[in-house]
């Protein structure tokens, strides 16, 4: 009685306090009132709005059903039956991608599975045509009660849809996506091919997907022989694989499979009598599932693939994987696991640092006439899916390895040549020295080069430009930022750096006759029925610079394997024109930070980075890349050379070419000297020889006598 007294009381002090409000604002309410009837009349505004949320309707209709007909459902058996498969540049399976199970069809599997799985998840899928007007209703419900799908509503066909197409999303907007697609679905399969599909990619936890694989996996035996305890125990999965499957949570597989079992009796599937003997017994697991061999062989260059795809098609990454797709690519296999042995062996590294941290590498070998990648490496150790690609995505310094690009191509274009004699010696317009702390004084432009000299660099970037130098670096392709406007950038001192794969592109004008095709891994992508949905095999190249300039850097680039900075590395057997780079550790004074080293022929350019992910004072690399780098890629670039077509170079080594003019070579004139000195030599012995004997004979007497005499006084005495 007090608490409805309160109550009473409250509520008189809320009407004496309302009620002079009331007053006030009633006319006005009651106005309003007038004037909206007046207008809601003369306006029609409920037929307007009828008519909005027809056209409403319509709209979103006419939208999901369009969606609905582009999904090409007819070819949805097909790309989940089928693997995403890629294929290297000669249309050779190389690996797949994503991750399928073993596919059998509806005879194959156990009738007990089907009833188990249609009493639980969708009792009317035989006479619905793709949706349950209850279930939708259901989860209309949910979502005005709750604000969200609570559950309910999916059809086995809708969740096929689903798995198919769509993401998990619980959205009033997925749901309706999802019926028009299952409305499609019915149209264009069977009720059992609808099973067949969804029973076969379903995930089953434990690293299996589909029916079959996951029988196999948990019973030890295929998915025709599952009894009706062990059927029930799979569908229940379907809920939640990861919380009910039974090797990982037994008891949570247990009460599932009596929840199935159940609804099974419920469905007529079964009596109360058997569901209670299956229901006590014991579930008896046995694992007899054989993984087949990982697909995904070359995953960094796998990664690479998806990368491409995500960036320039309109395909998703989970679709790629999903649908059955064929992805034909520019991977050499030989190429390939050349690179990748040669990664794999850690003598060919500097050893970790104090803290155990390991030293990183990347590498990445392309052709320079198409453009397309033929193997990459993105790191050392342990890799995770899509994980950093330090070929393609890092951001790193390339060290004189930007020389070429940034001061002696523009060189050459604005006149210079390989002999043209450059100034090494003190300038006072930036700080700069060279590798060792000397000068040179006066050198030769390709003596420059392929002795990595700094000062020399800088003082003819002096001359030809900063601008030169900067727009030049950019045709090549390599992201430049304002800050990088200074003499430091033809060094290689780059604000945000650039990749392996930007710097191997670059290189490749000057093994293409000035050319560049843009770099790249895929060729073109096929669906499932073999209809080509991406292709870029012919991409527009583009004139970097003239095919005279590309073959005198060649030529002098030949001299940095030959007789510079460059010679420990060089492949044996096989020529090779490039370029190394170091560029330093500014927490550890006298060490480096990155090493670089870029070598092409006409066939391949490889260009290698080593370096700390995160460089400090305990995280350093000791010597140049000529002297630490070399080993790596000595290995790798044998190993790929020799699977290569081994096109001979146009050109010959500049310090093979007679600088006088005269046609002569420095070997030549080398194998002059030493022929005359040969000839020297035996004229000279020719000519003394008789006096040479008769010396040698005076020698042998006196001696002869000597020994004599001292023979005869001793035996005397």
């Amino acid at each position: 009685m007090q608490l409805v007294d309160s109550l009473k009381r409250f509520w008189a002090v809320i009407v004496e306090y309302w009620t002079p409000v009331w007053v006030k604002i009633k006319p006005q309410l009651i106005r309003f009132e007038e004037w909206r009837k007046r207008f809601w009349k003369k306006y029609q505004v409920n037929k307007i709005l009828i008519l909005l949320a027809l056209v409403s309707v319509l709209v979103t209709s006419v939208y999901l059903f369009v969606l609905a007909k582009s999904q090409n459902v007819g070819m949805l058996k097909a790309g989940l039956q089928q693997k995403t498969v890629v294929y290297d540049q000669s249309d050779q399976e190389a690996g797949t991608l994503g991750q399928k199970g073993t596919f059998v069809t509806i005879d194959e599997i156990s009738p007990y599975v089907i009833d188990a799985l249609v009493s639980t998840e969708d009792r009317r899928f035989y006479t619905h045509r793709g949706y349950d007007l209850k279930g939708i209703a259901r989860a209309v419900v949910g979502k005005l009660t709750t604000g969200r799908i609570t559950g309910g509503g999916s059809t086995i066909t809708q969740q096929l849809a689903k798995n198919a197409y769509l993401n998990l999303d619980q959205t009033l907007t997925r749901k309706a996506k999802e019926l028009f697609l299952s409305i499609e679905i019915e149209k264009t399969y069977s009720k059992d091919e609808i099973l067949e599909m969804y029973l076969n990619n379903v995930y089953m936890a434990n690293g299996v997907k589909g029916i079959e694989d996951a029988s196999h996996r948990y019973f030890g035996k295929t998915a025709a022989e599952l009894t009706v305890d062990e059927a029930a125990v799979l569908v229940g999965m379907l809920k939640g694989p990861e919380i009910y499957n039974p090797i990982d949570h037994y008891d949570n597989a247990i009460a599932r499979r009596d929840t199935v079992l159940s609804v099974m009796v419920d469905n007529g599937k079964l009596t109360q009598e058997e569901a209670d003997k299956y229901m006590s017994q014991q579930l008896y697991l046995s694992d007899n599932y054989n993984e087949t061999t990982n697909g995904y062989r070359y995953p960094y260059y796998f990664d690479a693939v998806l990368n491409e795809v995500e960036a320039k098609t309109k395909i998703s990454v989970e679709d790629l994987q999903k649908k059955g797709y064929k992805v034909y690519t520019y991977l050499n296999q030989n190429y390939q696991q050349g690179m990748d042995t040669s990664f794999a062996n850690d003598y060919l590294f500097p050893p970790n640092a104090e803290d155990g941290e390991m030293v990183q590498g990347a590498s990445i070998a392309l052709n320079p006439s198409t453009g397309g990648v033929e193997a990459v490496v993105g790191g050392r150790g342990e890799k995770a899916y899509r994980d950093l690609n330090r070929a393609t995505q890092a951001s790193l310094s390339p060290g004189s390895t930007m020389k070429p690009l940034a001061i002696y191509t523009p060189a050459l274009e604005a006149g210079y040549n390989a002999d043209s004699i450059l100034k090494d010696e003190p300038i006072d317009f930036y700080n700069v020295s060279n590798y060792d702390g000397q000068f040179y004084g006066d050198v030769t432009m390709h003596y420059a080069l392929e002795q990595s000299l700094n000062v020399s660099a800088v003082w003819l970037m002096n001359k030809i430009g900063i601008d030169t130098s900067f727009n030049k670096v950019q045709k090549f392709g390599i992201n430049l930022d304002e800050k990088d406007h200074y003499y430091g950038m033809g060094l290689g001192g780059l604000t945000k750096g650039t990749t392996p794969m930007r710097m191997a592109s670059a290189y490749s004008v000057f093994a293409n006759d000035g050319q560049q095709v843009p770099a790249r891994f895929i060729r073109k992508i096929e669906d499932a029925s073999g209809k080509i949905v991406y292709e870029n095999e012919t991409p527009k190249a583009k004139s970097v610079t003239s095919k005279k300039v590309a073959d005198d850097m060649t030529s002098m680039m030949l001299g940095v394997f030959s007789n510079g900075s460059g010679a420990s590395a060089k492949p044996y057997g096989y020529q090779m024109a490039g370029k190394t780079g170091t560029t330093e550790n500014i927490s550890s004074d006298g060490n480096a930070k990155d090493q670089w080293m870029i070598g092409y022929t006409p066939d391949v350019v490889v260009a290698t980075w080593i370096g700390f992910d995160e460089s400090s004072e305990t995280h350093y690399l000791t010597g140049s890349s000529g002297q630490t780098l070399s080993a790596l890629f000595k290995d790798q670039t044998e190993r790929i050379l020799a699977n290569s077509p081994q096109t001979p170079f146009e050109v010959t080594d500049v310090n093979k070419e007679s600088s006088s003019g005269f046609g002569e070579t420095l070997e030549s004139w080398k194998d002059k000297i030493n022929d005359n000195l040969k000839d020297k030599v035996k004229d000279t012995v020719d000519e003394n020889l008789p006096t040479i004997k008769d010396k040698i004979k005076e020698g042998l007497h006196y001696w002869k006598d000597q020994f004599s005499d001292a023979w005869h006084g001793l035996m005397n005495r």
